[in-house]
């Protein structure tokens, strides 16, 4: 069995077979900075009527569980991506990152918009404990997003897939394809999580460039939203992109 601490050396070969040095990616390795305001990710968790307002107010839907439900897919989607995914990619470029607790995450409001910000990210840690630590972050996350707010096991952990899977989505033009999308796999199966489960990885040709994309199996629903469309890795809308 390989090794988990191999995989910084493993995705540096990659980066080489792409072209590509660490330094290309060095601004996507760290996740939006806050000043410590705003509701904190563990509230949010534990008194989940605060984040039910918060989604409400966005929804403008108050009374609709449906408006409600595609904005907490949306809202937990856009807090792995904004938080878990730079400190994968740090994570596989330096061999060490973080893996903050939910009370260092902080949900940031203003103007009608939503982030999620990580001031502090706690200490750093190797390959092994950052994949033990985000797989039970991620399970520990999911009851309140599917019961509290209908979020569907599909939307969530494909959700979760595309941000630990990161660092091979940045090279998805750039790397071998059939390379990329086994060391993906290979890759989002060392957390211990339904993630690998939902994000599947295909090679592809656009304008005749070979490439390898992630697809996920389940919808974030970001399309139904006013200013919504479909996402890059979208399954439901892969045939249409891919002919």
């Amino acid at each position: 069995m390989v090794s988990t601490e191999s995989w910084p050396s493993r995705y540096c070969h990659l980066l080489e077979s792409a072209g590509l040095s660490k330094a290309c990616l060095a601004d996507n390795a760290s996740p939006p900075e806050g000043d410590g305001a705003g509701m904190s990710l563990a509230s949010c968790l534990e008194q989940p009527e605060s984040l039910r307002g918060i989604l409400q107010m966005t929804a403008g839907e108050p009374r609709d569980f449906r408006a409600i439900r595609i904005q907490a897919s949306v809202l937990h989607q856009n807090l792995v991506l904004s938080i878990i995914a730079p400190l994968t990619i740090r994570l596989l470029l330096d061999g060490q990152s973080q893996a903050p607790e939910p009370g260092h995450i902080r949900l940031h409001c203003a103007d009608g918009a939503t982030g999620w910000t990580c001031a502090e990210a706690g200490p750093a840690i190797g390959v092994a404990p950052f994949t033990e630590a985000m797989a039970a972050r991620a399970k520990d996350w999911y009851p309140v997003f599917r019961q509290e707010f209908g979020v569907s096991p599909g939307a969530y952990w494909s959700s979760v897939g595309l941000a630990l899977c990161a660092p091979f989505s940045a090279l998805y033009d750039k790397a071998p394809p059939d390379t990329l999308c086994r060391e993906a796999t290979e890759w989002l199966a060392q957390f211990d999580c339904d993630a690998k489960k939902f994000i599947d990885w295909i090679p592809a040709e656009f304008n005749q460039h070979r490439c390898a994309i992630p697809q996920r199996r389940g919808c974030c629903l970001k399309y139904k939203l006013p200013e919504g469309n479909y996402c890059g890795t979208c399954g439901i809308y892969r045939k249409e992109r891919m002919n």
